[in-house]
């Protein structure tokens, strides 16, 4: 289900995860994804309706989705 964002909401992501972020993935609404829990990853871009893009370091390139997915920032 596609979601509209609020603006602000989106310049906030944009914030939090500005491209090189280190990300963990904490659930992905996807069930023939082969990403679980604990994955990390490089973030790459948010894009216009808020999907987190991922460099996953298993090699997936899967993003998280703004409303369905989720992940946090690894705070150094």
């Amino acid at each position: 289900m596609m979601m509209d964002i609020h603006p602000a909401v989106l310049e906030r992501l944009k914030r939090t995860y500005p491209p090189g972020t280190r990300v963990v993935l904490v659930k992905m609404d996807d069930p023939y994804t082969k990403m679980y829990p604990g994955n990390k990853g490089s973030v790459i871009n948010v894009d216009s309706v808020g999907t987190i893009h991922v460099a996953w370091d298993s090699g997936s390139f899967l993003g998280v989705v703004f409303g369905e997915d989720e992940c946090k920032k690894i705070e150094k």
